[in-house]
């Protein structure tokens, strides 16, 4: 239960953080806003499209894996949005953020599902909806001024700890079966 918790909080954390400064960061390097829509429409579209075959994979490869390749992916988005500040990197990173959440928010809802008994469910559910959506939303609001305060470069590696402890848990389970 806690690894799923992790994944979908510290998955859906970074990557609103991550999304949400993006446009601020784009503006910032002298980027346009048609160029920063442009980032977040791809972005979105790889949330959502891959949800077409993320059952599917999980089905085929587990959990497990589905959920480590977004943590890289989550990595990927990472060293490209420190790579550079061309919108080539803010839209591949973007990109690559979208999947990644899509593996890991829907593989940790999936985990989820498997750690508790049917008496248990309601209660389970609504303790990880509570704590996914309320860090969500302090990220969310946190962004902006993270971007202010410690810079691009910083949203960014602030990624790094939390997507660690994902992949720790993972390989921690692993261990244990």
């Amino acid at each position: 239960y806690i690894v799923a918790l992790l994944g979908a909080v510290v998955g859906y954390s970074v990557m609103i953080m991550i999304m949400t400064a993006t446009p601020i960061a784009m503006l910032a390097c002298g980027h346009v806003f048609d160029d920063a829509a442009f980032v977040i429409q791809w972005h979105a579209l790889g949330m959502f499209a891959p949800s077409f075959v993320t059952g599917h994979l999980i089905a085929r490869f587990g959990v497990q894996r589905v959920m480590m390749t977004g943590v890289a992916l989550f990595a990927g988005c990472i060293a490209a949005n420190l790579a550079g500040d061309a919108v080539i990197n803010f839209w591949i990173a973007n990109l690559m953020l979208g999947v990644g959440w899509n593996f890991l928010f829907i593989g940790a809802s999936t985990m989820l599902t498997q750690t508790y008994r049917p008496a248990e469910r309601a209660k389970a559910q609504a303790f990880n909806d509570f704590t996914v959506f309320g860090v969500v939303a302090v990220a969310s609001l946190s962004a902006g001024m993270l971007h202010e305060l410690v810079g691009w470069a910083a949203v960014n590696l602030g990624g790094i700890a939390p997507a660690l402890a994902i992949l720790a848990g993972l390989l921690w389970l692993r261990t244990r079966r």
